[in-house]
């Protein structure tokens, strides 16, 4: 009887009902084991949109995947030095952030993301720096959506070579700079 139980408990039956609806709303093949490269395919489909995945070296005590919606594709990059399952929920929970379409947290205003990044539009900045990486909503429904999905997936390889498109080559010369050990010691 949902209706006796507390407010948590009711709050997490609905966040688990929505999630499930979601996923069961993509139409995702049942009774057979999906790539996760399939899934993006699927995604991508119903999107309209391409999904890249695209492994990278993050620096240190920043999170281990990043959505990235650019204007035209979307983008997800993890940390390529995880575990290969920990790839794969990282990727799925970036997954699950698209697929329930979150918004950033506006923290960066258009002008300050050109005075920072001034060749990258900022737009694309505020969803891929602006979302907060928390125990948000948004963020225990990307996660929930991301292992609903992982429990059709197979094997995750790491072996596939994912070349970086040439809209985000500065983003990716950017994300490898920081990781460089000179660089870090500079800033610290």
């Amino acid at each position: 009887m949902r209706w006796r139980r507390k407010g948590g408990d009711l709050q997490a039956i609905w966040l688990r009902e929505q999630c499930e609806r979601r996923v069961d709303a993509l139409g995702l093949p049942v009774g057979k084991k999906l790539s996760v490269d399939a899934l993006c395919e699927h995604l991508s489909r119903l999107s309209g949109r391409p999904i890249q995945l695209m492994p990278f070296p993050l620096p240190l005590g920043s999170p281990d995947g990043l959505w990235v919606s650019a204007a035209g594709a979307e983008y997800v990059i993890y940390e390529q030095r995880l575990a290969p399952v920990h790839q794969q929920q990282v990727v799925l929970h970036e997954l699950g952030h698209l697929i329930c379409d979150h918004e950033a947290t506006p923290v960066l205003t258009p002008e300050a993301s050109r005075l920072l990044l001034p060749s990258l539009d900022p737009d694309l900045i505020r969803r891929t720096l602006g979302r907060e990486h928390s125990q948000s909503s948004a963020e225990v429904e990307a996660e929930y959506i991301g292992t609903l999905i992982g429990r059709r997936i197979g094997t995750w390889t790491t072996e596939q070579v994912r070349p970086v498109p040439p809209e985000m080559q500065e983003l990716a010369a950017r994300l490898s700079a920081l990781d460089n050990p000179a660089f870090r010691g500079s800033n610290e």
